[in-house]
C-alpha cells in the first residue's frame, strides 16, 4: 500500500470515528474540536484529523470559523424539522426492506437495544441511552440491504445526532400510550409491513415532540445582551 493509501484509509479511519461520535449524540451542539487533542486522542497525525474535519464539514455537522474555531453545528428548528420530514419518508422504508430479513433472533437483538433505552432512562445514563436508540434504530435498518439508503441516513443523523443530546433531561420522549419500539417490535412478530411503517412514523413523531418544543422555545428566548465592565475613569 502507497503512502497516499495509508493517508486516505488513516482519515477515512478517523471520520469514521468522529461520525459515529456524532451521530450517538457524544458531541453536543456547539462542543468545541480541536485538531491537536484530536490527533492526540486517536494517536494519529493533525493532518488525517484535519481532512476528517473538513469532510464533516461539508457533511453539514461542524463549522469551521475564523481563527481556527471548529465546532459541531447547532442545527435550527426549521433544519431539525426539515431533516424530520426527509426521515419519515426513508426510515419507514429501510424499516420495510428489512422486515423479510428479521428473524427471531434480530428481533430479539432489537428487544435488548430497547431494554437497554428504558433501563438507562430509568437510571439516568442518558449516554447509553442515546446509544441504545442509535442500535435500536440502525439495527433494523441496516438489515434492509440498501447500502444508498443506510449511508443517506447516517448522513442524516450525523447532522441530527448532537442535538438528540437535548433530549435529556427536560426533553425527555414520552408517549400517548406504550413506546413506540414496542409497537416496532410487535409488527416484526406479526410481519405487518403497515404497521411497521406507521410505528416507525409515529416514534419519531411522537418521541421527538418536546425536543421540537425545546428547540421552539430557545429560538424564541430573547438573546442575552453581552455584559459589560465599567470603565474607570
Amino acid at each position: 500500500m502507497s503512502r497516499e493509501d495509508e493517508a486516505e484509509v488513516l482519515s477515512g479511519s478517523v471520520y469514521a470515528r468522529l461520525r459515529t461520535a456524532l451521530i450517538r449524540a457524544e458531541l453536543r451542539p456547539h462542543h468545541r474540536l480541536k485538531v491537536r487533542d484530536l490527533a492526540r486522542q486517536m494517536g494519529t497525525s493533525e493532518t488525517p484529523v484535519r481532512e476528517a474535519l473538513v469532510q464533516l464539514a461539508h457533511d453539514g455537522a461542524i463549522e469551521i470559523k475564523p481563527r481556527a474555531l471548529i465546532r459541531v453545528r447547532r442545527l435550527s428548528l426549521a433544519e431539525y424539522l426539515e431533516i424530520r420530514d426527509i426521515r419519515l419518508e426513508l426510515e419507514p422504508m429501510a424499516a420495510e426492506r428489512a422486515l423479510p430479513r428479521v428473524g427471531e433472533a434480530e428481533i430479539a437483538e432489537l428487544a435488548a437495544a430497547h431494554d437497554r433505552l428504558v433501563a438507562a432512562e430509568e437510571g439516568g445514563d442518558w449516554p447509553v441511552a442515546l446509544e441504545a436508540n442509535v442500535d435500536f434504530h440502525f439495527g433494523l435498518y441496516r438489515r434492509s440491504g440498501m447500502t444508498t439508503l443506510t449511508e443517506v441516513l447516517h448522513g442524516l443523523w450525523t447532522r441530527l445526532g448532537p442535538m438528540l443530546s437535548e433530549l435529556y433531561p427536560g426533553a425527555r420522549p414520552t408517549y400517548a400510550e406504550e413506546h413506540q419500539h414496542l409497537a416496532v417490535l410487535d409488527a416484526l412478530r406479526r410481519r405487518d409491513a403497515p404497521a411497521l411503517r406507521m410505528a416507525i412514523r409515529q416514534d419519531l413523531i411522537e418521541g421527538g415532540r418536546r425536543l421540537v418544543r425545546h428547540l421552539a422555545s430557545l429560538e424564541a428566548a430573547p438573546a442575552a445582551e453581552p455584559s459589560h465592565r465599567s470603565r474607570r475613569t
